[in-house]
């Protein structure tokens, strides 16, 4: 079923020479979202639910050809909001509203604890147990990076460690490459990663898991506690693939079942050599798990691999006859995509988008996690919304927004971004810049 437009309007013309990621934020009455307009300069509109007028506020921050270079927003307990992008390996960018809700009294604020911000990747806010906001971001290179976390006072306005050690440390052999802590059904945050020994993609290797009950103190799959900072050879891999194997840091989904238990979605190489997406199902609860805390290594040509309590069920789902061969420096230009396994009208559901095949929907088994059938192509949106406008090469890009929804009197909207933007190009300079494309804001019911 294909969602429905309810309404659709422009937000400003955008930087269109290579994808980097925006935000869309909605907070009460106001939505806020930020961007590279069409002069490449970090820009936050803003504007009250109802109204179709912007108003924008430009930052001293302009981005180059850098894909890594994303922008994150998040509003705190006291309705501050709170801007950070256009990094990578850079000193810290942040900016902080002077008065709550009100981006056009965002000052630059040059330091958080004012140590380990001289090389800043990947910023994240995260909505902590208590309501606190969290700050995450890589330190360091790939190849040679640590993860670290604040926490924001907004009584004082000031920001402190979390931890006092680093929550994933290369130990300046690798870097860890995370998605999440998502929040899970449980209420717990759901950690997955993938270790990277140099800046070349296809150095990626063990997709591993933690999960904690309050960002502070973590747990493998099995209950056994880790110790702070994790690092490669702490018993925390689901599926011990190799570098060289397949795996990348991109496209590693962390989602769950009906039964609300994690499942890792990640593509590696089967044993003829093609990529396959995978699903990795943690099963069971809390066991005495062996001293290696390792999951079960899946078998390729199975595609399956067998779990005791609090292990891991490795199944593969996909049945392709393609091999994506990525490596080298930069930003990929995807070939393979991979969402989440998710619980949408009781069925157990996975959407994808290959290069080749297109993009598409399995409905799993819930028990086995085999595909059951498949919607090609399915994507909830129409193909005028999905196809490309601005010629050439460009390609849609989308994001939804950072809360869960709005309430209009009894309708229930959600909201996402729509522009179109060159392909991604390993982070360097095009010879030609192209003409900015339109960002339109979507309401869909």
């Amino acid at each position: 079923m294909k969602r429905q437009v309810a309404s659709a309007f422009d937000v400003d013309e955008v930087w269109a020479g290579h994808p980097v990621g925006f935000d869309l934020l909605t907070v009460e009455d106001r939505q806020f979202v930020a961007y590279y307009d069409a002069e490449r300069r970090l820009t936050v509109a803003q504007r009250d639910l109802g109204d179709d007028e912007w108003t924008r506020t430009t930052l001293d921050e302009r981005v180059g050809w850098d894909s890594h270079n994303d922008i994150v927003a998040a509003v705190d307990s006291a309705g501050h909001l709170h801007v950070s992008g256009n990094m990578h390996v850079d000193p810290l960018v942040y900016f902080r509203s002077g008065e709550p809700l009100d981006a056009t009294t965002l000052e630059r604020i040059g330091a958080l604890v004012g140590r380990d911000e001289a090389a800043v990747t990947y910023p994240t806010f995260l909505d902590g147990p208590d309501g606190d906001l969290v700050f995450m971001y890589r330190d360091g290179g790939s190849g040679d990076g640590r993860r670290l976390l604040n926490a924001y006072d907004p009584e004082t306005e000031t920001w402190r460690r979390l931890l006092d050690e680093p929550l994933l440390d290369g130990r300046g052999e690798m870097n860890a490459y995370p998605t999440g802590p998502v929040r899970g059904p449980d209420g717990d945050y759901h950690l997955a990663w993938v270790w990277r020994d140099t800046p070349d993609a296809a150095t990626n290797h063990d997709l591993s898991y933690a999960r904690s009950s309050d960002l502070v103190d973590w747990e493998r799959a099995d209950g056994r506690p880790l110790d702070l900072p994790i690092t490669d050879d702490d018993g925390a891999v689901v599926d011990p693939v190799p570098a060289g194997e397949g795996l990348l840091n991109s496209n590693v989904a962390v989602g769950f079942d009906a039964e609300d238990r994690p499942v890792l979605s990640y593509h590696k190489f089967d044993s003829d050599g093609n990529t396959q997406v995978y699903d990795a199902r943690l099963d069971g609860g809390d066991s005495d798990a062996g001293a290696d805390g390792g999951g079960s290594d899946a078998d390729s040509d199975s595609g399956t691999g067998a779990a005791s309590a609090g292990e891991w069920t490795v199944s593969q789902v996909s049945d392709w006859d393609y091999r994506w061969e990525f490596g080298g420096h930069g930003t990929l230009d995807d070939e393979v995509l991979v969402d989440p396994v998710r619980v949408v009208d009781d069925r157990l559901v996975q959407t994808f988008w290959h290069a080749e095949y297109g993009p598409g929907r399995w409905v799993l088994d819930p028990e086995t996690l085999a595909v059951e059938g498949a919607d090609v192509p399915w994507h909830g949106l129409s193909e005028e919304l999905r196809r490309p406008t601005a010629g050439g090469e460009c390609e849609v890009q989308w994001v939804a927004d950072s809360a869960t929804g709005t309430e209009q009197g009894e309708d229930t909207r959600t909201y996402a971004l729509r522009w179109e933007t060159l392909p991604a190009n390993r982070d360097r300079a095009r010879e030609e810049t192209p003409a900015p494309t339109a960002l339109r804001l979507y309401a869909f019911e």
